[in-house]
């Protein structure tokens, strides 16, 4: 069985994403989606026009896009940004927010939420990922 990885939030440690980072230091965002069938293809491409702009910003850690397997009609994006400031008043405030907006702005009222939150001391790689 493995181990439950508790960090130190001192301590700089890695993450199963690519992302490196200090506990309570970085954000997630969390964007949920309800988009109909019809409209899957065009949402996914239009993140994938707009997902360049958070390629660039020197804010943003890492990104996803995931669809639910349970519900089709469910999507949600999880944003690591380096902080709240460099999320709300760098990225937002920036020329790469202005590049992202109109490609996922046609899907601003299908957010069924949007939330931030930090990260705990609990992290850890499952048993999927074997060691030397």
């Amino acid at each position: 069985m493995p181990q439950l990885q508790v960090l130190d939030p001192a301590d700089q440690v890695s993450r199963p994403t690519p992302a490196r980072r200090i506990v309570g230091h970085m954000i997630v965002e969390y964007i949920r989606y309800s988009i109909p069938e019809d409209g899957r293809d065009a949402f996914v491409d239009a993140y994938e026009r707009a997902a360049r702009a958070l390629a660039a910003s020197q804010h943003c850690l890492t990104y996803e896009l995931s669809s639910c397997d349970e519900d089709p009609s469910q999507y949600v994006l999880r944003i690591e940004w380096d902080s709240s400031k460099g999320h709300l008043e760098g990225f937002r405030r920036s020329e790469h927010f202005r590049a992202f907006l109109p490609h996922i702005q046609p899907y601003v009222k299908a957010i069924a939420e949007m939330r931030h939150y930090t990260p705990t001391r609990v992290a850890g790689a499952g048993g999927g990922h074997a060691s030397g």
